[in-house]
């Protein structure tokens, strides 16, 4: 017998993508700011294509959405449809706040956005809506 109903979330798919340190560090980033994927490379001192790469992972996961802007792509946080994965991820999420490596790369984002003297590659770049310190 088929159901009309839709898929149902697959926790092992969330599980999968919070089971690797830098799609977690990518969102304590995020936080509760969109982010222009420039922003996300200069803070974590990481390859372009290494963050796109955990950012897709983040995108299947329902974990993050993520919007074009002309030649800038931007990510924020997606809470995922499942009550109990939204539940896990939310939990997930501000726990984040409380580890110390992740607070000094939510400084150093912070510094990114707000430095007179920003990195070359973020001099044109659009800057996240509402850094602030997590």
């Amino acid at each position: 017998m088929k159901s009309n109903s839709a898929k149902p979330y697959e926790l092992d798919l969330l599980f999968r993508a919070l089971a690797d340190r830098t799609r977690l560090r990518l969102i304590n980033l995020m936080g509760a700011d969109e982010v222009c994927v420039c922003f996300l490379v200069e803070a974590l001192k990481l390859t372009q294509p290494k963050i796109s790469r955990h950012l897709a992972y983040l995108r299947r996961a329902g974990l993050v959405a993520a919007r074009r802007e002309g030649k800038w792509m931007h990510y924020r946080l997606a809470v995922p449809p499942d009550t109990r994965a939204a539940a896990i991820f939310t939990a997930v999420s501000a726990g984040l706040a409380e580890d110390k490596e992740m607070r000094l790369d939510r400084g150093r984002l912070v510094g990114l956005c707000c430095s007179p003297r920003a990195p070359a590659p973020l001099k044109r770049a659009p800057k996240p809506a509402s850094v602030t310190p997590g």
